[in-house]
């Protein structure tokens, strides 16, 4: 569970935004969206080779 401890004079902007980085941080959000479904293994491992092609080719374009 994630949670921060407001202090007696600080905003509520302030600690609204410290909660949602900490919450960003967490990766709570990711873990739910990857249980939404089930993904087959043989799938996954395929995008992640399409996944791995494209940043090797971004990066090759990032080089020139």
């Amino acid at each position: 569970m994630v949670g921060i401890i407001l202090s007696d004079n600080e905003n509520i902007d302030r600690a609204l935004k410290r909660f949602k980085k900490k919450y960003e941080r967490s990766g709570v959000l990711k873990e739910f969206k990857k249980r939404q479904y089930f993904v087959k293994p043989s799938i996954e491992n395929r995008l992640e080779r399409i996944k791995a092609k494209r940043r090797a080719y971004k990066e090759s374009r990032r080089d020139n």
